[in-house]
């Protein structure tokens, strides 16, 4: 049970109108206008280089932008200094002082604020309960394992009730096991504490499992922006659908009226049907995305001819326990399918056929 008067004092939303970053000729974030919604968890997610820890930067004053206005709510902060701004900064490396305790790192920042001593005392005790760190307070960073660690960092962004939590890939440096275990505690303290989050990330897993909102970055600009499922069900462009996780590509043209539903895609590997394709003409040059857990696998007896399906051989299967991941030769075209609890360690050469539901078949411009 947290404390019932820890709180951050109010919800606001951060907006971004137009943020342009440039360092000389070299353009890092190009006009980016987003807004990270009150109280919700926003993930800013792209591959290395694409702008992400600029904006979250930016948002924390670290960095001034080189155009465009950021606002906390309706206040204009774009040329605040960073210790005005209200800001709790989680980073990639933890940043806790060796030679500090665990309770003198979390009261670090309100030394800097100068709060009176009885109310960091109690702050410092209330930060701590929340990340279930308060047994250690006495305990040197060094004797603390990494999600220990991540913790108190996490404790020392929070301890002074800020409006808004910027956290810079803070679960890299942990091993499986503990970024699961973290997750949920990001996200449960984030809902507790009713605080706007900002979170940067490649980890394409993390995202979907967490954010409210997703918004996926390239070379600085922004490619698509929504909730996860829809990110990874209604990919935009074959960016996004590839970045956000494995997928089939493969070269399509449609085949009847588009106003017919669901429509005849034709490829190498053979056809299906997809409802996805309603504003395309048939002289339309596409690519279908396929997931490979959507693919459904059988012997190649079981399908009837005339049924959309793509059928070949399974050319290797690596087994992974609770997932098998095949690779089936259709026609030269190489399928990845995704197999769930499967019974067989292999099956190798056999002759089967793929089918998928109509909707999980994505049409997009190639």
């Amino acid at each position: 049970m947290f404390p019932s008067g820890y709180r951050a004092r109010s919800v606001i939303s951060v907006t971004l109108e137009n943020i342009r970053k440039a360092y000389g000729p070299t353009v890092a974030v190009d006009s980016v206008t987003m807004e990270a919604p009150k109280g919700g968890l926003t993930f800013l997610l792209g591959p290395s280089g694409c702008g992400k820890t600029t904006i979250l930067r930016m948002i924390a004053g670290f960095l001034e932008p080189s155009a465009g206005v950021i606002r906390f709510g309706d206040r204009d902060i774009t040329h605040i200094s960073a210790e005005k701004r209200d800001c709790g900064m989680v980073f990639q490396s933890y940043a806790l002082w060796p030679h500090m305790t665990v309770a003198q790192n979390v009261a670090f920042g309100l030394e800097v604020r100068k709060v009176p001593a009885t109310e960091m005392r109690k702050r410092v005790g209330e930060a701590l309960e929340m990340v279930r760190m308060h047994a250690y307070a006495d305990r040197k960073p060094n004797q603390l394992s990494g999600g220990q660690q991540q913790r108190v960092a996490l404790a020392r962004a929070i301890v002074y009730k800020p409006d808004v939590l910027l956290l810079d890939e803070p679960l890299s440096n942990l091993d499986a096991k503990l970024r699961l275990e973290m997750r949920g505690e990001i996200r449960r303290i984030v809902d507790d504490l009713r605080v706007t989050a900002i979170y940067v990330t490649h980890d394409q897993k993390e995202s979907l499992s967490l954010a409210d909102k997703m918004v996926v970055l390239r070379e600085g600009r922004i490619e698509q922006v929504g909730g996860p499922r829809e990110m990874y069900e209604r990919p935009c462009n074959r960016f996004v659908a590839e970045f956000l996780g494995e997928t089939n590509f493969l070269d399509a043209t449609l085949d009847g009226s588009a106003t017919h539903t669901p429509r005849v895609v034709k490829t190498r590997a053979g056809m299906l049907e997809t409802t996805t394709g309603s504003d395309y003409p048939a002289s339309a040059t596409l690519v279908a995305s396929v997931r490979p857990e959507s693919l459904r696998m059988h012997p190649q007896t079981q399908i009837a001819a005339d049924r959309p399906a793509l059928r070949g051989v399974v050319a290797e299967t690596t087994y992974l326990g609770e997932v098998a991941q095949h690779r089936v030769d259709c026609s030269g075209v190489n399928i990845k399918v995704f197999e769930l609890n499967p019974r067989h360690l292999s099956r190798r050469g056999e002759p089967v056929a793929l089918t998928v539901d109509a909707d999980q078949v994505v049409l997009l411009e190639r």
